[in-house]
This record gives C-alpha cells, sequence and structure tokens, in this order.
C-alpha cells in the first residue's frame, strides 16, 4: 500500500514517534508499505514556524531532512495545485487540501488525525483519535 503521511503524523513519526497511533506505527513499520512525504508538508511547517506559532515549534531544514531518510518526498506540481480548485470545498486549510490532491494522484491513502478530511473519501484513513496537535521538539 502506498501511504501519504498528513503533516500532523510526518512530525511525529520524525520527532516524537511515541505521538503516533499504533495503527499509524504498524503501517509505517511495515516494509510492503511504500512512505511518502509532502513537501507542502515542509512548506506547512516552515510558514507557521517561521510566524511563531506555539503549535509549530518544529525546525522544517530538519524535518525535511530527517524525513528523507525513511520517506519519498512527493513535490508540489503546478498540475497538483490547479487540481486543488476542483476538490469540494469540506475543508478550508489550503495545505490539506493539497495532500487530499496528492494522496489521489498517487495512488496512495492520506493517513491522517484530521477528521474534517474523512468527508474526502476512499483515499483517507483516520487514525487514532484527534489529540492536542502541538508541534514541538
Amino acid at each position: 500500500m502506498r501511504l501519504l503521511l498528513d503533516t500532523h503524523l510526518l512530525v511525529w513519526a520524525v520527532t516524537q514517534p511515541r505521538r503516533l497511533p499504533a495503527e499509524a506505527i504498524r503501517l509505517i513499520e511495515d516494509e510492503t508499505n511504500e512512505k511518502l512525504f509532502s513537501a507542502a508538508s515542509i512548506w506547512e511547517v516552515a510558514i507557521k514556524s517561521a510566524l511563531r506559532r506555539p503549535d509549530f515549534l518544529v525546525d522544517a531544514v530538519q524535518l525535511a531532512e530527517t524525513a528523507k531518510l525513511d520517506f519519498t518526498e512527493v513535490a508540489v506540481t503546478s498540475s497538483t495545485a490547479v487540481r486543488v480548485a476542483a476538490l469540494p470545498l469540506l475543508h478550508r486549510d489550503p495545505f490539506d487540501r493539497l495532500l487530499v490532491v496528492q494522496a489521489v494522484e498517487k495512488g496512495a491513502v492520506l493517513l491522517t488525525v484530521d477528521m474534517a478530511l474523512v468527508p474526502y473519501g476512499a483515499h483517507i484513513r483516520m487514525l487514532g483519535t484527534p489529540s492536542s496537535r502541538v508541534f514541538r521538539t
């Protein structure tokens, strides 16, 4: 199975694996699964960290470098960006909407802890329960 981690799960996988839901750990550790992360997640962390949002206290450079050790990076392309506009407006977060489109384009399952993404359908897999999403390392 091809897996795309949302920003929360990527940050936790790289910096605080103990925060991952048990199912996420099982899926990530399964060697038969292809594990992906999006450049959009790094972009989101970089922007929100630069704004000094207390829930995004993660070094984006370190996150990107470390993520590349265990995950394959998915670039943000112009065709992906255009497809976001056609996505139903079920969720307003532009980064999450981009991740949904990337999951569809890559034939991946987007692993998330964000209930708001579930209505996007078969490419979304909600894991665990939404908990505090503070990105501190």
